[in-house]
């Protein structure tokens, strides 16, 4: 599940969420486990208001999130408060996570692991990436607020350029609520519709996902590997084996090419064309 359009107004409906208290009771947790610096991952990172709020207190973030809306939205906070380059940004699947190295603990706030439909293979992921003695701080919807809170419940919220009508039914059989989000604009009149679902663990089956994560293990150390590093370094990742170190500036695109696939192997810098973005464009060029 991404939330795509819904992003741009979920801090608005979103607003009694308490940050605050949230961060605090998180930061205590690490504390607790004499995790007060270093790699942190926030899995399902959202608008990225935990995110930033970690980042501010010393810490060397990742935020992870399937909607490139949401990201969109985490970029403008960070460009706003001069953290743009002490984080980094993925679109990930939590299904399908794949870190450049190991991390010291991975936060996951918001019910975001109800949205998975696999929750062994997303909190084993997690695991797979942590170091020895790192901590994964989550929380979930319970069976209870699934079947009584949300259940056929429809709620409607109002701002000033917009509103948002949330509609819940909850499946027993399936053991999800299939939840609808209609958001209406008041000046241009546009109308926006997004489905998803969230699934119901009860807490069996989550201390199950746990155990066998301890029971799988972990590689002791996580590498990467480059094949051409362009500088303009993102914290927190670094390379631990590079191919080729390539100066460019921030106006510049990398084409990489290789035998096997173009014919010949090199490496060009080329000025950005109008329209395009900076980056290192993929195998054969653009």
């Amino acid at each position: 599940m991404a939330y795509n359009e819904f992003a741009y107004f979920y801090d608005e409906f979103n607003g009694e969420a308490d940050y605050d208290a949230l961060y605090e009771q998180i930061r205590q947790e690490l504390n607790a486990h004499d995790i007060r610096d270093g790699i942190l991952a926030d899995l399902g990172c959202g608008t990225g208001e935990l995110t930033l709020m970690l980042t501010q207190a010393g810490y060397d973030m990742i935020g992870i999130d399937q909607s490139e809306e949401m990201l969109c939205v985490v970029r403008d906070k960070a460009e706003q408060l001069g953290l743009s380059g002490r984080l980094l940004l993925l679109r990930q699947d939590l299904l399908k996570l794949d870190l450049y190295g190991t991390i010291r603990g991975a936060v996951s706030t918001f019910d975001t692991f109800n949205h998975i439909p696999d929750l062994d293979k997303a909190i084993a992921n997690a695991g797979f990436f942590m170091e020895k003695g790192g901590v994964l701080l989550f929380d979930m919807n319970t069976p209870y607020k699934h079947q009584n809170v949300l259940g056929e419940n429809v709620f409607t919220f109002e701002e000033e350029d917009a509103s948002c009508v949330w509609r819940n039914h909850y499946s027993a059989a399936d053991r999800r609520v299939e939840i609808s989000v209609d958001i209406d604009y008041r000046e241009t009149g546009e109308h926006f519709h997004e489905q998803f679902c969230e699934y119901t663990y009860d807490l069996d089956t989550i201390r199950a996902a746990l155990d066998a994560v301890m029971d799988l293990g972990r590689p002791s150390r996580v590498e990467l590997a480059v094949l051409v590093d362009r500088g303009h370094r993102e914290l927190p990742i670094s390379p631990d084996f590079v191919g080729k170190n390539v100066p460019s500036s921030h106006e510049e695109n990398v084409h990489l090419y290789m035998k096997e696939v173009d014919g010949h192997t090199a490496v060009e810098i080329n000025d950005v064309a109008p329209g395009s973005h900076v980056g290192s464009a993929p195998l054969g060029g653009e």
